[in-house]
């Protein structure tokens, strides 16, 4: 049985490695959060009501993502409000995980939904998007983001595969050299257009332009072949993603996640400074700590 576990999951990391054209360095990916999630994610790919071996999918897939397209000026003016109030901003407190490393590259944010957790800032500052987001029930997270002029989000897949991605652009350079690339293909922001896709696949993006790229950037739960399997997503959403919840302003809900992060990224800063002091020290207690795991799975 334990050997039979051990092979499910080793066969799941290998599938999620391979899938799509564009791959993390073997050893990276061995290591990614994404491979602690791939059986999960087989079990979202197995029984997926959408097709999973293509990086984008039609917008029109989710009938009630066109009320966001059609009030997309709207959206856009209270992004624009955010923007003098200065409230599209990095996290202040080490308290969003999910989204830490794009931080260092000028990436912004300010949370309108995320899942079940409490946002009460964003029914102050825009009570007209959050009205929107309640008539679109495949939404089940929403964001303003912000990616700055030179600013650049290195190639990654993102953990979990019941959501795909969706993203509409509201103040964006409108220009090629601004773009997202998923599994090798290329889709450039325009304003007022919005674009789905699967963010398990790899992907990165730029934006080489001197202006900024403001867009909103939504969690859509994906559908699934059967109610059973669907309840299962839901809960597995309302739950585990629910805990990866991060603050806009004091009063909004952080989830269990982001609240131990803290204690990580503090302790991360002595691991920093560690490999700072000796590469080949760090390296040499990183991979034998790894190894102690592996061998403690096999042999307990």
């Amino acid at each position: 049985m334990k050997w039979a576990v051990v092979s499910i999951f080793i066969l799941s990391v290998l599938y999620v490695h391979f899938r799509g054209k564009a791959r993390l360095p073997f050893f990276r990916q061995l290591f990614d959060h994404s491979s602690i999630m791939a059986p999960l994610n087989i079990f979202m790919y197995m029984f997926s009501k959408v097709p999973t071996n293509t990086p984008y999918l039609p917008t029109s897939t989710f009938a009630d993502l066109k009320i966001l397209e059609d009030n997309w000026e709207t959206i856009r003016d209270e992004a624009k409000g955010l923007i003098g109030l200065e409230k599209i901003r990095a996290a202040e407190k080490n308290d969003d995980a999910g989204f830490n490393s794009f931080f260092k590259a000028g990436w912004k944010r300010f949370y309108l939904k995320w899942y079940d957790a409490s946002h009460p800032s964003a029914e102050q500052f825009c009570p007209k998007t959050v009205a929107l987001l309640r008539r679109t029930p495949s939404v089940k997270a929403a964001m303003f983001a912000e990616l700055a002029p030179g600013g650049t989000l290195n190639p990654h897949r993102d953990p979990f595969a019941g959501s795909l991605r969706y993203h509409l652009g509201l103040v964006t350079p409108n220009d090629d050299r601004c773009f997202i690339e998923v599994n090798q293909q290329r889709y450039s922001w325009r304003d007022g257009q919005g674009v789905v896709f699967d963010e398990t696949f790899i992907h990165w993006a730029q934006n080489g332009c001197d202006s900024n790229r403001i867009i909103i950037f939504c969690d859509i739960e994906r559908p699934m072949r059967y109610r059973w399997a669907q309840a299962i997503n839901r809960w597995l959403g309302r739950h585990m993603m629910s805990a990866a919840a991060s603050p806009n302003e004091t009063g909004d809900e952080t989830g269990g996640i982001n609240k131990l992060f803290r204690f990580v990224w503090a302790a991360g800063q002595y691991r920093r400074a560690l490999k700072k002091f000796s590469k080949p020290l760090y390296m040499c207690i990183k991979f034998g700590l790894i190894i102690g795991v592996v061998l403690a799975i096999i042999y307990l």
